[in-house]
């Protein structure tokens, strides 16, 4: 065994249920734990001695959330009916949009959101825009 096997088959055990590719829930949120704790100690210093780690586990957990929790593709206007509903919200209440019925009318496909709607809704939801696409 090389020095550099050696060195790290020797500090490996403690180290293995924290970076090991998670299979389980359990594992995945062992790894979800840890990666907000190195997000609080690293923030954005990329200079830092954990950012390294930080990068790793974070790989590691959008694997993992990739494999298991991959959202299906959804047009547009389930993704707006969507917002309404998680955020319970009437077709009125979004003025970013339009009026009632302009939301009416996205929602059953009879018109499409345009660039200056897409933006204010993922400015309102906190969301990326490319969810509408």
């Amino acid at each position: 065994m090389n020095n550099t096997v050696h060195a790290i088959a020797k500090n490996w055990q403690p180290l293995a249920p924290l970076l090991s590719v998670p299979y389980t829930e359990e594992d995945y949120n062992n790894r979800v734990e840890l990666l907000n704790q190195l997000i609080d100690e690293v923030g954005e210093n990329e200079q830092h001695p954990l950012a390294s780690l930080l990068d790793t586990v974070g790989i590691l957990v959008a694997n993992y959330e990739q494999e298991h929790y991959a959202l299906p593709e959804a047009s547009p206007q389930e993704v707006l009916a969507y917002l309404l509903d998680e955020h319970q919200l009437t077709q009125s209440q979004l003025p970013e949009v339009g009026s009632q019925g302009v939301v009416s009318e996205i929602l059953r496909g009879k018109r499409q959101l345009n660039k200056r709607q897409i933006q204010a809704l993922a400015k309102r939801f906190n969301i990326s825009p490319e969810v509408f696409f």
